[in-house]
């Protein structure tokens, strides 16, 4: 079977006009193609009840081998590769269909925390390496986004390797000069390359990544 990868993005929320991981997505998809790798962008919507569904809809008609979800982290400067997804919700702003959960379960039963099966280190590497700042980072919140990367690896026919991306900002369409922001083409140069360490295969690499808080 030829190796396909899936991106994911959302749509804009919190009255926002534009919502670059779905930008960074679109384009990161853009650039694999022109490498000869097969890869396809979704939209997902910004809601608790209708991300799971479009995710799995998603993984159902492109069997990707490799995924890599993203989303927005307003305030940070740079791109974090995140390793774990908890099995919360707990919203500090409605989603875009008005809800907003309170220490909710994303699945009723499931394990409490899941690992990225993506080459966590390995991402960080190869986006550093191409020139954009980038980080790992222990947790993906507790809104649509950490929802949505637990309903990726908690998927029943997973891919071989899938997490989660957080971009910040993208020059281009941040809300004010103040915010933190990266140029638009970085950021769908990390997502790329965030996809290419999936598809490499192999362990993560054996360097430190922790942090001390």
């Amino acid at each position: 079977m030829a190796e396909r990868v899936l991106l994911t993005g959302f749509e804009p929320f919190d009255g926002a006009a534009h919502n670059p991981s779905l930008a960074a997505a679109r384009d990161a998809a853009a650039r694999l193609q022109s490498q000869g790798v097969a890869a396809v962008a979704v939209e997902l919507p910004c809601a608790f009840t209708d991300a799971g569904p479009a995710l799995r809809a998603a993984l159902a008609r492109h069997e990707p081998t490799a995924v890599v979800a993203t989303g927005l982290a307003g305030g940070t400067d740079r791109v974090r590769v995140e390793r774990i997804a908890v099995n919360l919700q707990d919203a500090r702003i409605p989603d875009n269909a008005g809800d907003r959960p309170v220490d909710r379960p994303v699945r009723e039963g499931g394990p409490a925390a899941l690992f990225a099966t993506l080459p966590v280190k390995r991402a960080v590497h190869r986006i550093r390496s191409a020139g954009v700042p980038a980080a790992l980072s222990l947790s993906a919140g507790s809104f649509v986004c950490n929802h949505v990367m637990y309903t990726l690896l908690d998927a029943p026919a997973p891919a071989r390797a899938a997490g989660f991306v957080h971009v910040p900002w993208s020059l281009e369409h941040r809300p004010s000069p103040s915010e933190p922001a990266l140029p638009a083409e970085q950021l769908a140069r990390a997502v790329a390359e965030a996809a290419l360490a999936a598809l490499e295969g192999g362990p993560d690499l054996d360097v430190p990544g922790g942090a001390l808080h």
